[in-house]
């Protein structure tokens, strides 16, 4: 029988070895199950040009998180570097379906979040660059701290969600 402490140190280890389109855990029960994941990242500050469209995490956590939502509550962390080619050619890669990511910043004090979709992401040592579509609010110049909260699907669930079901398949985790 597989526990959750090791089901969780095997996706940990395959995720930061290779993409999450699907990992592979014996449960008990036999039973395949599947979770969406939901990716984090974390940067000491960030720039944004808005004639380039040009969003800079700068600082950028050679870490980036994954979670997955209830019944499952996985989470887990990959290399920040084996995240960025989630945008390689595919149908059901970020590159043909880019997705949407909520940019928490703290500015001037308060707390700014701004809806974006990313595209185009280059990772260039402790600094990475989106292509960014502003879906809603104001992208300042200049912050610090920095939370993305990458969501990986692309159509609204809820009134208050920019989360959706067009991405079914891509960035699950399986598990038996």
């Amino acid at each position: 029988m597989t526990t959750r402490r090791t089901f969780m140190a095997t996706a940990a280890l395959l995720a930061s070895t290779a993409s999450l389109k699907s990992v592979a855990v014996q449960a008990a029960d036999d039973t395949p199950k599947q979770a969406d994941v939901l990716f984090v990242q974390t940067a000491k500050g960030m720039t944004f040009d808005p004639k380039t469209k040009k969003l800079t995490l700068q600082g950028v956590s050679p870490v980036t998180l994954f979670f997955s939502d209830r019944p499952e509550r996985i989470a887990g962390n990959m290399k920040t570097s084996a995240f960025v080619p989630f945008w390689s050619k595919g149908k059901d890669s970020f590159l043909s379906d880019p997705p949407n990511a909520d940019a928490s910043i703290l500015d001037d004090g308060g707390l700014r979040q701004v809806v974006v979709e990313l595209q185009d992401p280059v990772l260039d040592g402790d600094n990475l660059t989106y292509t960014v579509k502003v879906l809603k609010g104001d992208v300042p110049a200049k912050a610090a701290d920095v939370s993305v909260f990458i969501d990986i699907i692309g159509m609204p669930l809820t009134p208050v969600s920019y989360a959706g079901v067009a991405r079914r398949t891509y960035r699950r985790v399986f598990w038996r």
